[in-house]
């Protein structure tokens, strides 16, 4: 997968819009609880705009962030410059990692694993990257647990990734995150909708996963 094949520049420009708004009602908030702690050299999947780089703690040495989408990407590069920490901006695809196994203390994914293509490969990959006993913070809408709301959700799901730059709003993120040999340290579930068109991904989690020791 090229990472010329990501590419949404409408949906770029209306998520940088969109998440201006997005951080004062509580995602900037969210950021920090997902960030909290975090040391060591990172690695960061869809990295967007850049909005988690100011929420870095300072015992990071280093983040790599990875993300396809060009306008995004060129948003990042601009947020990496008022980082805490240094923060290196660099194309790629969360299924195809520009990472050698095992290079990485921990890894984030934020509001990303809605819309890779390939979730259980990305996954994968993140696993392959990640120095055993390291971590995965994970900060994403998922799959309700409600029966009802779950099937709003898949319905939803027929068009919703046309227009949102291949978000789904049914998919169950934590369960994923297990499949792939993680070990789901803690994770708070909860409810966050800043505005009514978010109603279908309103059920987020925020997590530590960890790739455990041989």
């Amino acid at each position: 997968m090229s990472v010329s094949e990501v590419h949404h520049p409408l949906f770029a420009r209306l998520y940088e819009r969109m998440s201006v708004g997005m951080e004062a009602k509580g995602s900037a908030e969210h950021r920090e609880e997902l960030l909290a702690n975090l040391s060591g050299r990172v690695i960061e999947v869809g990295a967007g705009n850049g909005l988690n780089f100011a929420h870095y703690p300072t015992s990071v040495s280093e983040v790599v962030a990875v993300e396809p989408e060009a306008y995004l990407r060129d948003r990042a590069e601009r947020a990496a410059r008022d980082g805490k920490v240094p923060v290196q901006v660099v194309p790629g695809t969360a299924e195809a990692l520009p990472a050698e196994d095992q290079s990485f203390d921990a890894a984030v994914a934020s509001l990303v694993l809605c819309s890779v293509r390939d979730q259980r490969r990305a996954l994968a990959e993140l696993y392959r990257v990640v120095k055993p006993g390291g971590e995965l913070r994970f900060y994403e809408h998922v799959r309700s647990h409600r029966p009802g709301f779950a099937r709003f959700q898949r319905i939803v799901d027929v068009g919703w990734p046309c227009v949102g730059g291949g978000c789904h709003t049914s998919r169950a993120t934590d369960r994923a995150i297990e499949e792939a040999g993680f070990v789901i340290d803690r994770c708070r579930r909860f409810s966050f909708r800043p505005c009514l068109i978010t109603l279908p991904v309103a059920p987020h989690v925020i997590g530590l996963a960890r790739r455990p020791r041989p």
